[in-house]
């Protein structure tokens, strides 16, 4: 096995093109798309249909929702062998609403995803399989990690030669990034977008934001762009890397193909300016597709 991927799951039900909810009425709109998303499922599909033995440690309900995700992600060749079923708890669901601008506003609960703790990590055994990489994905919206274990396990991953990355998502609790910070230190690679970034450092410029995010840690800093690319902070190289432009339909998972394309380079043994190229083709892919997994599919 070559990565494992640790974060959040969602039953995601994509709306598009909505630009307003009014109060009172009803509202009509094009096209629907009813696929798996959270953080840490988006980037395991990505690494399966990119050909990386991957496994997923999440935790779902015994519902439908949790049955339809998995589907997907037996066909994307996922090990589900760490995925925990919760009895008596949802799988979560997010309601995206996408508007004429390709950006998506979620209406979420999170259901078993809160169930999540640094003990369903289990590092012992990754290096028992090989892994080379581990990946965490929606670190804010994972209430169960936040505590002095989690750092200690990404050391120990890290002291055993595995790469470790970590990606953060837009919630209420980055307004306390100290939850953050004991963990930078252990990664060797931290990701979020630009808003991510200025809300955590307070710095509008990238590359003041990520030479803050450096001091905190981080061997290396990716910050990523959007329709601009990414920008890398690191001893490799420090800069813009541009992003293959497209036709837009949808944003969501954008980032999170991202982290896959990167990470399958990385498994790759690609350096990780090249790595970033192939994050910024995974994630102009995805953004042509509705829906956080839809540029996976069919292809």
């Amino acid at each position: 096995m070559d990565a494992v991927v640790f974060g959040n799951v969602t039953l995601d039900v994509i709306c598009l093109t909505v630009d307003d909810v009014p109060r009172h009425e009803s509202l009509l709109f094009d096209q629907v798309a009813v696929l798996p998303g959270g953080c840490g499922s988006n980037v395991a599909v990505g690494l399966g249909t990119l050909g990386i033995s991957t496994a997923l440690v999440c935790c779902i309900g015994d519902d439908a929702p949790g049955r339809i995700i998995k589907e997907y992600w037996q066909k994307a060749g996922i090990d589900l062998s760490f995925v925990k079923h919760i009895l008596n708890k949802s799988t979560a669901v997010s309601i995206g609403l996408v508007d004429s601008n390709a950006q998506p506003r979620f209406i979420h609960t999170p259901g078993a995803n809160a169930l999540l703790t640094s003990d369903d990590l289990n590092i012992s055994k990754y290096i028992d399989f090989g892994i080379r990489l581990l990946h965490i994905g929606g670190f804010f919206v994972l209430p169960g990690i936040v505590d002095d274990q989690f750092p200690r396990k990404l050391a120990e991953a890290r002291k055993n030669g595995i790469i470790t990355t970590l990606d953060v998502v837009r919630s209420v609790r980055m307004s306390n990034p100290s939850l953050l910070w004991p963990c930078m230190p252990e990664l060797d690679i931290f990701l979020c977008n630009q808003a991510e970034a200025g809300k955590l450092t307070g710095h509008e410029n990238i590359e003041e934001a990520s030479i803050y995010l450096r001091k905190k840690g981080a061997a290396a800093v990716i910050i990523k762009l959007g329709e601009n690319g990414c920008w890398v902070d690191s001893d490799e190289f420090i800069g813009i890397i541009p992003t293959p432009k497209v036709e837009v339909v949808d944003t969501t998972g954008a980032g999170d193909a991202f982290a896959a394309g990167l990470i399958a380079a990385l498994v790759k043994g690609k350096k990780l300016k090249e790595a970033c190229e192939e994050g910024n083709k995974a994630g102009a892919r995805m953004v042509t597709k509705i829906g956080a997994i839809g540029g996976w599919l069919n292809q």
